[in-house]
């Protein structure tokens, strides 16, 4: 458990791959903050088995990510009670699907805030306390949608593309301090976000659901297969370790292939 008397914050886990990373931390001693949205006893129960498993605290914060004041208080309230924080993982995301004459500007606007500009301003909160701390580490979620494009996605795209340039920025800001920054590029993982884009996707190409998934979704990825929210835990794990203190400002992809070609 080499994260032990480390403490960790994750946004958007209360399900997907960010719940992924929480566990993954907790396995490793790790004290952890989830956020997000959801059922309340879901969250609860799912906030227990991360102390349980870690023998450590484990916290449930509800900041809402379009608001600069919520994210800054959620990691006072870390600072103040886990200490760190150590670990930063900018995972919360949301997305929609339509063509850009047709794609409402609010949509738009939670996509930027949420997917992109939270992870700046927790970023922001967060660095001062690390660089006192000569550690930390930064992992955002970004996509291989941060190195290619695909239709109907702009804001998606956009916002990702945004994390990639975000992550060599603040790696070069903290190279000295014994902080690593990074971004992790999954392809397409089967999480609620991805279902969730799926009736979209079917309206916007005039598609089936089997359709979507087959020839939509799976069709960039050459393995032709998912990849798992497990798997990319796993990434953010290692490059919390010390033989990945070299790798900072890597947009890592895990993809099946996919930007390959």
């Amino acid at each position: 458990m080499f994260l032990k008397g480390k403490s960790a914050i994750v946004t958007g886990s209360t399900s997907g791959i960010g719940l992924a990373y929480a566990k993954a931390f907790a396995a490793e001693g790790a004290s952890v903050v989830i956020n997000g949205f959801g059922d309340a006893a879901g969250i609860e129960k799912e906030r227990a088995a991360l102390a349980e498993t870690s023998g450590a605290k484990a916290l449930y914060d509800a900041a809402d990510m379009t608001k600069p004041g919520e994210i800054a208080a959620m990691v006072a309230r870390c600072h103040a009670e886990l200490g760190g924080p150590d670990i930063i993982v900018n995972n919360a995301g949301i997305q929609h699907v339509a063509p850009i004459e047709d794609f409402p500007a609010d949509k738009f606007e939670a996509i930027m805030k949420i997917n992109l500009t939270s992870a700046w301003y927790l970023m922001q909160a967060a660095v001062p306390l690390m660089k006192a701390a000569k550690w930390g580490r930064i992992i955002s979620t970004a996509s291989a949608h941060s190195l290619v494009a695909s239709p109907n996605k702009s804001a998606y795209v956009m916002a990702k593309h945004g994390i990639a340039g975000l992550t060599k920025t603040i790696a070069l800001e903290t190279a000295t301090f014994r902080i690593t920054v990074n971004c992790i590029s999954p392809g397409y993982v089967w999480t609620p976000l991805v279902e969730g884009q799926i009736p979209d996707t079917m309206k916007a190409r005039g598609l089936t659901r089997e359709q979507v998934v087959n020839d939509v979704l799976l069709s960039a990825q050459p393995t032709k297969e998912f990849v798992t929210a497990e798997q990319v835990a796993a990434m953010a794990v290692y490059l919390c370790g010390d033989a990945a203190k070299s790798i900072t400002g890597a947009n890592l992809s895990m993809d099946g292939g996919w930007t390959a070609a």
